[in-house]
């Protein structure tokens, strides 16, 4: 059994984040970022690299659920906003044409691919069987997040291939946070734990299998609270702001 300090050497981390790297860069020499983006792209880089390098996921490959849904949470959401936002509109404009673009980000799609793809890698059978099969089905889940994480935000950060304005915006999050939501709370409630993976698990720091669970849907449930609110007030006072202005733009005569 590895110890919980010890580094994750799986090549998952490495070649994922390796790969973005080599692509984000050839594609910049042909679609320039400006600063901020190249830093947002290399933090979603660092993001996917070190959850999947770092102890926590060793710890989440062997001993908290706490831990794999932080990872998980990582990988679908924060890498992938910062990714999309490191995309600059020439090139988000570029890969817009590419084909299938257009259907997977229309919101009401790309909204269902994220929660389809959180659903059913979190049922208990195949939840235990990613964990059981690291070098395969662990990395597909992985791949998996991290796609329909783009996905989930293309239509927030990116105008192309369709736009979608501040109010749009803002009612796109208010949604994904109320259908995202009971999956942490359904977790958190449960008076039983319902992977068999980590009930059988190593015990770390006193942390039984139930009050793990609970933990780990609760903080699941307040990460999305929190990131998805605050882009929410971000883009309803923008929307205000949008409509203040239109307000007091001169109307034309007849």
């Amino acid at each position: 059994m590895v110890a919980p300090s010890d580094w994750s050497l799986d090549p998952d981390g490495f070649v994922t984040a390796g790969g973005l790297v080599v692509v984000y860069a050839a594609a910049n020499r042909v679609f320039p970022s400006p600063h901020w983006r190249v830093l947002c792209f290399a933090a979603g880089v660092a993001v996917v690299f070190l959850t999947r390098v770092t102890p926590i996921a060793t710890i989440a490959n062997h001993y908290l659920l706490s831990a794999h849904l932080l990872q998980n949470v990582a990988i679908a959401e924060w890498a992938p906003a910062l990714l999309v936002l490191g995309i600059p509109p020439a090139l988000g404009a570029f890969l817009a044409r590419a084909p299938g673009v257009r259907v997977i980000t229309f919101p009401p799609v790309a909204l269902g691919l994220w929660l389809l793809t959180y659903i059913v890698w979190h049922l208990p059978w195949v939840y235990d069987a990613a964990l059981e099969h690291p070098r395969s089905l662990l990395h597909l889940e992985h791949l998996c997040y991290l796609a329909a994480g783009v996905v989930l935000w293309w239509p927030v950060f990116q105008d192309a291939p369709q736009r979608l304005g501040s109010g749009g915006k803002a009612v796109y999050l208010a949604a994904a946070f109320v259908f995202a939501s009971p999956l942490g709370l359904i977790v958190s409630l449960l008076g039983r734990p319902i992977y068999p993976f980590y009930e059988h698990a190593p015990r770390l720091w006193g942390i039984d299998a139930l009050q793990d669970q609970r933990i780990a849907g609760v903080a699941m449930t307040v990460e999305e609270a929190v990131l998805f609110f605050c882009l929410l007030a971000v883009y309803v006072t923008r929307f205000f702001h949008e409509e203040e202005t239109r307000d007091l733009l001169p109307t034309a005569g007849p």
